[in-house]
């Protein structure tokens, strides 16, 4: 009996639970080699499940599709309290019990929340994968959020705020360039929150918040190891299928209008040199231009060979360091770049240097050897993302979360195969557009100019 077939008779057999039907929609193809099996519970879950017998461990992942962007002014932050939250009291277990029990097992886990996702991992032995079912469908269904649960896990995030974006300068700085970038776009709300509203939230915001989102309709359930696949589908039948689904509310995201103009900000912060951030426009994941803008950046900012690295840093000796990311974001986001100058080095020079720089590429095509570089480093660390069960599952949720198929991630992989100079051209010509950018300029407290705006020396960014 072949691996497809084993599945789908087992789960035949767990779809005849009287209380919970899970229904195997099939097999997919992830990368040439890797065979995904997909199911849906009758309420909506939606689990991905790939059999490696290779060594006896799993990593299990739940994607919920909720993040910052889908919070509004006033009520910024909740998303990240919820996973701080969900590590603490259920009605069966007291707080501490999720992480001591997976760790007793032999097993680690941990949290991520972000724009447009926030997910949870366990990596166990695979024969702890029933306890982490169990645990995990138990927070999904019986959290407390009373004012005593509430209010310890919002003093955490407000210090985790204090020390990630008011004490820490790049923090400060990226907030500061997101919020400027993004006037209308729910993408220029800080994912961690305002100060403000971390500490107003009360059990009822996070209840009604629980109850819409953390639902069975609105997660994936994404299981990569040696599985044992009868028992598995059993669990999650059991265990899952209590869940109730929910009304996902109409997501309400106003798009960002065209920036027509350059935003320039300027903060005094105690920082030993000017640190400057820029971010330009920069296509969704699932666009046909992401990765020549990728390619791009790989060309600019990957390693000591790339253009700003050696041109700022080694040649002009005015940069201590560089970097470069296009944002990996369902609606467009940002080409988020930083320069941190060197003692004697001002803002104004880096920022000169780095605009004859990126005139070049907007001028002249890259060279061949450089897209053949580019090609070849990200094909590279594509698939090494790939080499651990755990890489696995993370890679197939986010695909799945964010662009709604895990072959996405393949289909990107083939599209930096494809990318031409004539591609990276284009995209240095759509998007680095000076009217379409924002700066964020950090200076050594004390040095901001007379001429600048006096209200930018303010040191709180709320």
């Amino acid at each position: 009996m072949t691996e497809i077939e084993r599945v789908k008779a087992a789960a035949e057999r767990a779809g005849r639970r009287p209380d919970t039907k899970i229904r195997y929609l099939g097999p997919e193809r992830f990368g040439p080699a890797i065979t995904l099996h997909r199911f849906e519970l009758d309420n909506g879950l939606t689990v991905l499940l790939e059999i490696d017998p290779s060594a006896p461990v799993v990593s299990l992942q739940t994607w919920m599709k909720v993040g910052s962007r889908c919070e509004k002014p006033g009520k910024t932050g909740i998303s990240h309290l919820f996973e701080h939250l969900m590590f603490g009291e259920t009605e069966t277990t007291p707080h501490g019990a999720f992480d001591r029990k997976i760790e007793e097992a032999g097993g680690e886990t941990n949290a991520g929340t972000f724009l447009d996702w926030t997910y949870y991992h366990q990596n166990l032995p695979k024969d702890a994968l029933e306890l982490g079912l169990r645990l995990e469908a138990e927070r999904l269904r019986t959290l407390v959020l009373r004012e005593p649960q509430v209010a310890s896990e919002k003093e955490v995030v407000a210090n985790e705020r204090r020390q990630r974006v008011d004490d820490d300068i790049d923090g400060f700085a990226s907030e500061v360039l997101y919020r400027e970038a993004f006037q209308r776009h729910s993408y220029g709300i800080p994912t961690i929150g305002s100060m403000e509203d971390i500490l107003s939230f009360t059990p009822d915001d996070c209840t009604s918040f629980y109850r819409t989102y953390y639902a069975p309709n609105n997660a994936t359930l994404v299981i990569v190891g040696d599985v044992d696949i009868e028992p598995t589908l059993g669990a999650i039948a059991e265990h899952f299928g209590k869940l109730e689904r929910s009304e996902i509310p109409v997501e309400d995201i106003r798009p960002e209008p065209p920036q027509l103009e350059e935003r320039k900000v300027a903060f005094e912060k105690p920082t030993p040199t000017d640190k400057v951030s820029i971010g330009y426009k920069a296509p969704a994941l699932g666009d046909h231009d992401h990765a020549p803008l990728v390619a791009l950046c790989e060309i600019l900012f990957g390693g000591r060979a790339s253009r700003i690295h050696r041109k700022l840093v080694h040649e002009m000796e005015i940069a201590s360091e560089v970097r470069g990311w296009v944002g990996t974001f369902r609606d467009p986001g940002l080409f988020d770049i930083g320069l941190v100058a060197r003692e004697g080095t001002t803002a104004d020079d880096l920022l000169a240097a780095f605009d004859a720089e990126l005139e070049r590429v907007i001028e002249e095509p890259v060279t061949e050897a450089e897209v053949e570089r580019a090609r070849a480093k990200l094909e590279l660390s594509a698939l090494q993302g790939l080499e651990t069960v755990s890489g696995r599952a993370e890679t197939i949720g986010f695909y799945e979360t964010v662009l709604g198929s895990p072959q996405s991630y393949f289909d990107k992989v083939a599209a930096y195969r494809r990318v031409t100079r004539s591609d990276v051209l284009r995209v240095a010509r759509r998007f680095l557009v000076k009217e379409a950018r924002t700066i964020v300029i950090v200076r050594p407290s004390g040095e901001l100019d007379e001429s600048e705006d006096p209200e930018l020396r303010e040191e709180d960014p709320e």
